[in-house]
C-alpha cells in the first residue's frame, strides 16, 4: 500500500483537526524514525498555548508557515517539539507527546541512554525530542516530506491534556487507545 506524505496543506488546518490525523504517522529525522502515538493541540486562543500572548522571539515559529517544527526549551532542561498548524500568523501547533521508535534504534539509544527501556525511548514529549535529536537549533525546520501517513487507519481516543495549569479541561489530547507507547495521564496539581 502506498503511503502519502503529509504536505503543507495537511497542516494548514485547525490544530485540533490536525492532531488526531497525526496518530500513526511516521516522522523521519537525523537517523531516527518514530510512529506517533500521542499528541496535544494548542492554539492562539488557548490559555495553555505558548501562542496565547502573541508572537515573541521564542515562540515566533508557531506563527509561521504550517508544517514547520517549533522546538522550545522547558523546565530549564528539556526540549519539546510541536508541528505548526493553521495559517500563517495564527499561532497554532500540535505537541508531539509520545511515539514508538521504529527505525534508528541505536541512534535513539545513543541520545537517550543504553539503560532506558525500549518503551521509554520516545514516550513523553521531552524523551521524543531527545530521541529525535531535536534542540532549539531545529526550531523552524520545514518538515515537508519527513512525515508519512499511516498504512492503516488507527483508532483515536481524546481527553484532557497532560500537565497544563490553564485550560486543563480542554479535551485536545489525542492518543491511540491501548498503545503501550502512550504516556500516562497526569493532571497538573494546580489545574
Amino acid at each position: 500500500m502506498r503511503r502519502e506524505v503529509a504536505s503543507r496543506g495537511f497542516f494548514a488546518r485547525d490544530a485540533a483537526e490536525v492532531a488526531p490525523d497525526l496518530l500513526g504517522c511516521t516522522v523521519h529525522g537525523d537517523g531516527v524514525t518514530v510512529r506517533i502515538t500521542e499528541v496535544e493541540a494548542y492554539r492562539w486562543d488557548d490559555e495553555a498555548s505558548h501562542a496565547f500572548r502573541g508572537p515573541t522571539p521564542a515562540n515566533g515559529t508557531m506563527f509561521g508557515p504550517p508544517g514547520h517544527l517549533y522546538v522550545y526549551f522547558t523546565y530549564g532542561m528539556h526540549y519539546c517539539a510541536n508541528l505548526v498548524c493553521d495559517r500563517e500568523g495564527r499561532g497554532a501547533g500540535v505537541l508531539l507527546r509520545a511515539a514508538e521508535v521504529t527505525g534508528g534504534v541505536e541512534r535513539a539509544r545513543e541520545r537517550r541512554g543504553e539503560r532506558v527501556p525500549f518503551r521509554d525511548l520516545a514516550r513523553g514529549p521531552a524523551r521524543l525530542a531527545q530521541a529525535m535529536g531535536w534542540s532549539r537549533a531545529d526550531d523552524g525546520t520545514d518538515m515537508d516530506g519527513r512525515i508519512l501517513s499511516p498504512v492503516e487507519p488507527v483508532a483515536v481516543e481524546a481527553g484532557l491534556r497532560v500537565g497544563v495549569r490553564k485550560a486543563a479541561d480542554t479535551p485536545w489530547r489525542f492518543w491511540i487507545p491501548g498503545d503501550r507507547y502512550v504516556s500516562d495521564y497526569k493532571r497538573h496539581p494546580k489545574a
